[in-house]
Formats: C-alpha cells, sequence, structure tokens
C-alpha cells in the first residue's frame, strides 16, 4: 500500500512539472483567413456572408458545417457542434443584465474584410464617427488587398485605410457613403480595475456579432510576440480568438476599456485559452487623436 501511494505521489508531481514546462505561446490574434475556392462567384460571397472557411482547433465537424454551407450560398452565423445543437453567434454568459450593454454596443462593432487575389480575411472594428470612420488593429489590415467594411445591419460598403501605427498596432480605415454611425464611447484606464466584468465585441472565427463576457484578470501586461512589443495590456478571461482583432473589450457602462490585440495560447492549441489581452482605453484615445491629426494634415 505504501508502495502505491509513493508511486501515485510521484506520478502527480511528474505531471505538474511537465504542465509547468508547457510555455504559452503570445501571439497578436490572427485575423480569420479564407482561400478562395474556384467558384467564380466567390467575391460576391465573401461581400454578403460571413468569411468563414476553416475554424480552429478541433472543430473538424463545425469547420465542414460552415464551409458547406458557405460555399452554397448559404448563412454562416451559426455553427453546429459534434452533438448536432445549433449554437447561436451571439453569446452572452453572465445574465439578462448584460443584455442592454450588448444592445447599446452592438452598433458600434463592424467586421473588416481584406480581399486579394489569392485569399481573404476578417478582423473586427469599432465605430469613431457618423460617417464611418473605424478603428482596428494594425495587423488586421496590413496585407496588401482590397478593404471593405461590414456593419452590424449587414450592410457592406468599400473602405480604405487612412492612417496606421504600427508600434500599438492600431489602424483608422474610412468607409465609403455613410451617414448616422453609432461612435463608441472611451472609458478611461481609471475606470476598470481588475475583477471588473467585461464583454469582448467582434468575429470570432469568423462568426460577426458574436460576444462572449468575463472579467478583467490584470493590468499592465507587456508582451513580446516576436513581431511586437506591446505594453500597458489589459488581460481579460473574455472569450477571445481569431477575428475578434480590432474588436471592443467594453464595461458594463457600455464604455469601450480596450481594443483586443493578442490572445495566448497552450501547447498545439490555437484557441482561446481564457488568455486575451486588450490595447487600454487611454493608450487607444491618444494613438487615435494622433492618428486623426495625421488625416488632418
Amino acid at each position: 500500500m505504501t508502495e502505491l501511494l509513493n508511486r501515485n505521489a510521484d506520478e502527480h508531481r511528474t505531471s505538474h512539472i511537465a504542465a509547468y514546462r508547457a510555455p504559452a505561446h503570445l501571439f497578436p490574434i490572427p485575423p480569420v483567413m479564407v482561400r478562395p475556392p474556384r467558384d467564380p462567384r466567390w467575391k460576391r460571397r465573401i461581400a454578403g456572408g460571413a468569411a468563414v472557411l476553416v475554424l480552429i482547433g478541433g472543430g473538424s465537424s463545425a469547420g465542414a458545417f460552415l464551409t458547406e454551407e458557405y460555399l452554397n450560398g448559404g448563412s454562416a452565423s451559426a455553427a453546429t457542434s459534434a452533438s448536432g445543437t445549433t449554437v447561436a453567434s451571439t453569446t452572452v454568459t453572465e445574465g439578462d443584465e448584460l443584455a442592454p450593454v450588448v444592445a447599446k454596443v452592438q452598433p458600434s462593432i463592424v467586421t473588416v474584410l481584406v480581399d486579394s487575389t489569392r485569399e481573404s480575411s476578417l478582423g473586427s472594428g469599432v465605430v469613431l464617427g457618423e460617417d464611418g470612420l473605424i478603428l482596428t488593429n494594425n495587423h488586421v489590415i496590413s496585407s496588401n488587398g482590397t478593404v471593405s467594411v461590414r456593419l452590424s445591419d449587414g450592410r457592406t460598403v468599400p473602405a480604405e485605410v487612412v492612417a496606421t501605427d504600427t508600434t500599438h498596432d492600431l489602424a483608422l480605415v474610412q468607409a465609403s457613403g455613410l451617414t448616422g454611425l453609432t461612435p463608441v464611447t472611451f472609458g478611461t484606464d481609471d475606470s476598470v480595475a481588475v475583477g471588473d466584468t467585461v464583454l469582448a465585441f467582434g468575429a470570432p472565427l469568423g462568426l460577426e456579432g458574436t460576444v462572449t463576457s468575463g472579467i478583467v484578470s490584470a493590468k499592465g501586461r507587456s508582451l513580446d510576440t516576436g513581431d511586437e512589443k506591446l505594453s500597458g495590456l489589459l488581460q481579460t478571461d473574455a472569450a477571445i480568438n481569431q477575428g475578434n482583432s480590432g474588436g471592443a473589450l467594453v464595461d458594463t457602462s457600455g464604455q469601450v476599456v480596450g481594443v483586443n490585440v493578442a490572445i495566448a495560447t497552450s501547447g498545439d492549441s490555437t484557441g482561446s485559452v481564457g488568455l486575451g489581452f486588450a490595447i487600454p482605453a487611454d493608450t487607444v484615445t491618444s494613438v487615435v487623436k494622433q492618428l486623426e491629426s495625421q488625416i488632418d494634415s
């Protein structure tokens, strides 16, 4: 019996050592990448529907469902789980008290699409101006391609990149021919504390109009992703995945307290492990002022 207990204890210690040896991988949230099928109607479908062909991390059955629906001109706004249950693209996990916040913010969230001859990608963005000035991450629009913006009401309009800041991974995109949009309201760094409830808005895995909830897990994080060095970030356990890039992290008053920019993954996984990062509001508003001055000059 003693020998058995000692062996179990050794195995327990070994499992903990193995866990500590598995480093987290930190990287900017990649946009959802799409390779165009041979169907000549592909471009029209990209403009009219969710640009989802590949899901990441163990979702092979759901990925197949989305691909089939997408290529046949259907909607990709819902996925089918392995058990066959339909999952809506908008999810709020902490009760009905958050529904008014979602209703307030959702019209100010957009999807940013970048199309090229070889592939297409999408990320998220937030409305800064009634005339269609959009804020997103620089890495969302950094590939060469034609930019467009899809609004929360489903309209897709052409857009162009008008200013970028590679240091803070932010960019401004001007959508064409729009009026009367609802700009977001920014909070301040002092308005958010560790433990506060937050909502992440965007298009994870191409599922536009998605909302997830969690808390602010930490403040002042510094990350070196290899390509970028970002500091002063908010950390959150709200689920953030590819496609959330440039989307809003919002407090319970509906103010944007951060812009989603990076995630951590563990092992072979590329999905959310409850470690997401956002550029804090004070940094965002300061950079936006500088970028707007470049447009005006």
